[in-house]
C-alpha cells in the first residue's frame, strides 16, 4: 500500500468508500437512462433542456433564420448539440467497450450520425451546426470553436473504436478533412453563415487554443496518414507567443487555466479532452511527458470544483421557465457576432429572473460534473486515486430525473473512465 493510499483510507473508511462507489454506480446508470430518455432527439443530437417528461419546444425554421432568441442560439434548446454530442461520445464508446452490447453500439452510432448531420446542414463549407430545428435541417447561422473542437474529438473517438465500419471510417475522414481544410484556409477560424462569416478560432497562445489546434493536426495525421499534418503539428509545437512568450508545447504542459471567469470547466474540458488525445497519440517520449504534465495540472485544478456539487439541493423547487421564447421580447435584428452576443447576454439577465433554477444547475451541476470528467482524463494513477472518491461523490449526489438541463452527462463520462482505470 502506498503512503497516499494509507492516508486516504484513514480519512475515509473502506465501508464508506464502498458505499460512495455503489451509489455512484447506481446513479451513473440513471444518468445514462435520463440522457437517452429525454435529451437525444430523433436525429441523434443532444438537446440542452427538457421537462421531466422529455418535452421541449424546438425553434422553428423561421426563428432560426431570424436569429431568435439570438443568432448564436444561446439559451435555446439546440444551443450545444455539436459540443455535447462530441463530448458524450467518450462515454458512449467507453460504455460499449465495457458492455459490448448491441444496444450500446447502436447508441454510439446514433451520436456519430448526429455529428455528421451537423456538418451537412449548411451550404457553407466546414460549417458545424449547433443543432437542428423541427425540419431536421434549419439551424442557427453561427457555430463556434467550443462546438467544433468536441465535434472533432467525438468523431475521432468513434473512428478509433472497433465499432466503426470501414464505410463509416471513410465517411468520417471525409468530413474531418473537409472541415479542417476550410478552418485552416480561414486562418484557423470556424466557418459561419452570412452575414457573420466566421466565429471563434483555434489560433492563439492560451492553453485551450494550443491544445485544440495541436490535437486537430495530430488527429488528422492519424486518420489520413498525410505527412503535411505531421509537419504542421511539429512546427506548431514550438511556436511561441502570448504574455509569457511560451511555446504551445509549454502551454500544453501547463494544463488548463481559468481566464475569462472564476472557473469554466465546462468550456475548457474539450481542450483537456484534446490534450488527452494528444497524450494517447504521441509516440515521442518527451512530448508525451509534457502532455501528461498538462493532464495532471488540469486534473488538480478541476478537482477544486468538485465540492460545488454539494451545494446543489435535490429538493430545490426553484422555477425553470420552459418557454424560452420569453426572451424574444428583447429580440432585435443582428448583423455581427458582437450584436448577437450583446443581445444574448441581455436576454440571459432577464431570463434568470424568471428561471432562477438555470443558474443553480449551471453552477452546481454543470461545473462539478465537467470537472469530474477532467479529473478522470488524467493518466497518472496516483492523482486519479487521490480524487476518485470525490469524483464518485459528485456522480452520486444528484437525482438526475429532476434536472432540467442535460448538462450532467459528464457524470457518466467520468464514471466510465473510473471503471476503465480500475
Amino acid at each position: 500500500m502506498t503512503r497516499l493510499s494509507f492516508i486516504f483510507l484513514c480519512a475515509f473508511p473502506i465501508s464508506a468508500l464502498q458505499t460512495i462507489a455503489a451509489d455512484a454506480s447506481k446513479t451513473a446508470e440513471q444518468v445514462h437512462a435520463e440522457i437517452w430518455r429525454r435529451f437525444i432527439d430523433k436525429h441523434g443530437i443532444m438537446i440542452d433542456f427538457a421537462d421531466m417528461g422529455g418535452k421541449v419546444s424546438l425553434p422553428t425554421p423561421e426563428e432560426c433564420k431570424a436569429g431568435k432568441p439570438n443568432a448564436l442560439g444561446w439559451w435555446a434548446p439546440i444551443e450545444n448539440g455539436a459540443m455535447f454530442n462530441g463530448l458524450y461520445m467518450d462515454a458512449a464508446v467507453n460504455r460499449w467497450k465495457r458492455t459490448k452490447s448491441a444496444e450500446d453500439g447502436i447508441k454510439a452510432r446514433k451520436l456519430m450520425e448526429g455529428l455528421l448531420l451537423l456538418n451537412s446542414i449548411s451550404d457553407v463549407k466546414g460549417f458545424v451546426g449547433r443543432g437542428v430545428s423541427t425540419d431536421g435541417k434549419s439551424h442557427y447561422p453561427m457555430g463556434s470553436n467550443d462546438q467544433t473542437m468536441p465535434w472533432f474529438l467525438g468523431l475521432w473517438r468513434y473512428w478509433e473504436s472497433e465499432l466503426a465500419t470501414q464505410e463509416e471510417k471513410a465517411r468520417i475522414v471525409k468530413h474531418l478533412v473537409e472541415t479542417a481544410e476550410e478552418i485552416v484556409r480561414l486562418g484557423w477560424k470556424m466557418p459561419a453563415e452570412e452575414p457573420f462569416k466566421t466565429r471563434g478560432s483555434f489560433n492563439g497562445f492560451h492553453f485551450e487554443e494550443a491544445a485544440r489546434m495541436l490535437f486537430t493536426m495530430k488527429m488528422l495525421h492519424r486518420v489520413t496518414d498525410d505527412e503535411k499534418w505531421r509537419a504542421m503539428y511539429l512546427a506548431e509545437l514550438e511556436k511561441r507567443g502570448g504574455e509569457k512568450n511560451q511555446s504551445k508545447r509549454e502551454l500544453c504542459a501547463g494544463g488548463m487555466v481559468f481566464w475569462y471567469s472564476k472557473r469554466h470547466n465546462w468550456t475548457s474540458c474539450a481542450a483537456v479532452g484534446g490534450l488527452r488525445g494528444l497524450w494517447e497519440l504521441e509516440t515521442n517520449a518527451d512530448f508525451k511527458t509534457d502532455f501528461a504534465k498538462g493532464l495532471v495540472a488540469s486534473a488538480k485544478l478541476a478537482a477544486e470544483s468538485l465540492s460545488l456539487a454539494q451545494q446543489f439541493d435535490n429538493a430545490d423547487t426553484s422555477r425553470f421557465e420552459m418557454d424560452w421564447r420569453v426572451m424574444n421580447k428583447e429580440w432585435k435584428p443582428q448583423t455581427t457576432e458582437h450584436e448577437a452576443q450583446n443581445l444574448a447576454l441581455t436576454q440571459l439577465k432577464s431570463f434568470l429572473k424568471v428561471a432562477p433554477r438555470r443558474a443553480k444547475e449551471t453552477a452546481f451541476v454543470r461545473e462539478p460534473t465537467a470537472a469530474a470528467w477532467i479529473v478522470t482524463l488524467c493518466p497518472d494513477a496516483a492523482v486519479l486515486e487521490q480524487h476518485a472518491s470525490d469524483v464518485e461523490r459528485v456522480i452520486a449526489h444528484y437525482d438526475y430525473a429532476k434536472l432540467y438541463y442535460s448538462q450532467f452527462f459528464w457524470a457518466e463520462m467520468a464514471w466510465e473512465r473510473l471503471k476503465n482505470a480500475r
